[in-house]
């Protein structure tokens, strides 16, 4: 089969390689109809992920048409049309019992890996690194799902692809990073990133009860998509300063909660800011860039919320802690707990109170993910959500 495989840092090619097979009695293979490119790849792509290896997998974005089920699948059969969650559960240990999905404790078979760089480990990942696991991703034409008795959720007829394949990550990580603000009516959400998932997120934030969603970013087509299919205010960050722009908008009380969609690649504020943070970067005296971490926990209103989507992998400096504690910051962040909420915003689907397909800036082929991924990593051509089509 066909598959895009992780070369290096800034590379990634369509390879030939072994089809999947059932190898475990809970597994099942599928024909993937659809897949995406996430944000989180780009941490791969750039090399910020340790462990990955070259001919890894990426796409944890995926869904498709069952072709094989192991013996212990009873609830799925060949033909059923699945999405499957990024992450994977076993649906039975002390997390998994909990809603804490993507805590899963038996399903990284590298979890010693994990724990020595997190001090425990959460549960393995499509297609992100063997940190996570080193299991396939699904930017393929086909891919093994463990777990799937689990993890694998039929999709209802009528229902295109597009408008369910969100549901696998990007949609249900949104409204969580909107739920975890403990939104009450009326509040201010200011949410950094306009990429998919801080589009999301303001869209969620409406859903929650929100008075009003302020975006942040830097990029034309995206402050536009923000302001168009999100209804939010914006603020670009090119012609303000964010501080004092929310400074104002709230007249001096700061945003009720913030929410980084940004995480560990982010750009300074500054020139020097942002030249500080990849200096350390590259010498190894920090792994992340946490400028709009630092940002939102400047921002945030006294007793508020900071709500955390955005992906960060190790080690970060010079944060204000002394501002977010004489401020009473609640801090709340973490994988998503997908399985929590897929038949909850499904529904919302169904009934048409979102369509996620709005996110959606490009239609590819397979072959196409090379120039995808450098185009997505470089903001070019407006790219903000691009699915791909084996």
């Amino acid at each position: 089969m066909k598959a895009v495989c992780w070369r290096g840092r800034g590379s990634v090619e369509v390879e030939t390689v072994p089809d999947p097979k059932v190898l475990n009695p809970r597994d099942a293979v599928l024909r993937i109809t659809t897949t995406a490119i996430c944000g989180s790849d780009l941490h791969l792509y750039d090399n910020f992920i340790p462990t990955m290896q070259k001919g890894d997998i990426l796409g944890h974005e995926f869904m498709g048409e069952v072709v094989e089920v192991g013996p212990k699948v009873t609830n799925l059969k060949k033909g059923d049309r699945v999405l499957v969650p990024f992450h994977i559960s076993c649906g039975h240990c002390f997390y998994c019992s909990g809603n804490m999905w993507s805590l899963c404790d038996n399903t990284n078979p590298n979890a010693r890996l994990a724990e020595k760089v997190f001090g425990y480990s959460g549960s393995g990942i499509f297609g992100y690194s063997h940190l996570y696991g080193g299991y396939a991703g699904g930017q393929a034409e086909y891919v093994r799902v463990p777990m799937a008795d689990v993890g694998a959720l039929k999709v209802p007829d009528g229902l295109p692809d597009e408008k369910v394949l969100f549901l696998t990550d990007i949609f249900p990580t949104g409204y969580m990073a909107a739920e975890n603000c403990n939104i009450q009516p009326g509040d201010t959400v200011a949410v950094w990133g306009a990429g998919p998932v801080g589009l999301f997120a303001a869209k969620s934030a409406w859903l929650l009860g929100a008075g009003r969603v302020i975006v942040i970013d830097s990029v034309d087509g995206r402050l536009r998509k923000a302001e168009r299919d999100c209804q939010a205010e914006t603020i670009d960050r090119r012609e303000k300063d964010v501080l004092d722009a929310l400074d104002e908008m709230t007249a001096g009380r700061g945003p009720d909660a913030c929410i980084d969609a940004v995480g560990m690649e982010a750009h300074g504020a500054t020139v020097v800011d942002h030249v500080l943070d990849r200096g350390m970067q590259l010498v190894g005296m920090q792994t992340d860039r946490p400028s709009v971490l630092r940002e939102t926990m400047l921002a945030c209103r006294k007793g508020g919320t900071l709500s955390i989507p955005g992906v960060y992998g190790g080690i970060l400096d010079k944060l204000p802690f002394g501002a977010a504690f004489a401020k009473g910051l609640t801090f709340k962040m973490g994988q998503t707990h997908t399985h929590k909420y897929l038949r909850p915003l499904l529904a919302r689907v169904e009934k048409g109170e979102i369509d996620p397909s709005f996110v959606i800036s490009h239609r590819l082929g397979l072959a196409d993910a090379p120039a995808a991924y450098r185009n997505f990593r470089d903001k070019k051509d407006e790219y903000i959500k691009c699915v791909l089509k084996p």
